[in-house]
């Protein structure tokens, strides 16, 4: 079942990114953050167990970021992370988004959502306000990827 994030979520959900996170896969979230933005994520729960998670984060009155995409590996190749995404996806037209875009080292897995790769010179330098965070920063090896609605 996917639904929204609720405050007792927050350490599974640093639980599952830190997996991710500490193989460089995508950035790490403190739990202060993870607070602040709990609006922005859903949740994919089966049987009390948290297994898949991802973000919906409004950067601009046109403009969002589908980020924190993570599934629990034993739990991959159910279409969790494609559910996940679908819903950021439909949360961004409810909310009038024009584009949303990603960075992921998982470029054929957002293709399957109609995302497409573009130059990271496309976005605007808003977009950046996390890379400072990143140990790869400022040599990102990321795609970048759009899609709009």
């Amino acid at each position: 079942m996917i639904r929204k994030a609720e405050i007792n979520d927050v350490k599974e959900i640093q639980k599952l990114l830190i997996v991710f996170a500490s193989r460089g896969e995508m950035l790490s979230r403190s739990l202060s953050e993870l607070y602040e933005s709990l609006r922005d994520f859903y949740v994919f729960e089966e049987n009390g167990a948290l297994l898949g998670t991802a973000a919906l984060h409004i950067v601009w009155d046109d403009l969002g970021e589908v980020r924190s995409v993570a599934v629990q590996e034993n739990a991959g190749r159910k279409g969790i992370g494609s559910q996940l995404v679908q819903a950021c996806i439909e949360e961004a037209r409810v909310l009038g988004l024009k584009r949303i875009f990603c960075l992921t080292y998982k470029p054929d897995f957002f293709g399957r959502h109609g995302f497409r790769m573009v130059d990271k010179s496309e976005l605007p330098h808003k977009v950046w306000g996390d890379c400072i965070k990143c140990v790869k920063f400022p040599d990102c090896d990321e795609n970048a990827m759009i899609l709009e609605l």
